[in-house]
């Protein structure tokens, strides 16, 4: 995924807990996981508020763009040598 995510960075940085935070933030410490581990589809503007008030921080010491690593199967298709045609 493209959005990687920071949390567990913030969290050394302030020395607290995954259960510490989720409790501060008010969400449930699996629904926090799922966010920390990059499996979240989406973040509400106010989890991520609340995240970057309980963290004193800015959402882009949470969040970051990453490029993409180009597909093999993909790449290996636009590599493929073209067939020769008599003409």
């Amino acid at each position: 995924m493209p959005i990687a995510v920071d949390i567990d960075v913030m969290l050394a940085k302030r020395k607290m807990s995954v259960g510490e935070l989720a409790e501060r933030v008010g969400i449930t410490p699996a629904n926090l996981a799922v966010l920390k581990n990059g499996r979240a589809k989406a973040v509400r503007f106010t989890t991520l508020a609340a995240l970057c008030e309980v963290l004193e921080c800015q959402p882009g010491d949470l969040l970051r763009w990453e490029a993409e690593e180009p597909d093999v199967a993909r790449s290996a298709e636009n590599t493929e040598p073209e067939s020769a045609t008599a003409g």
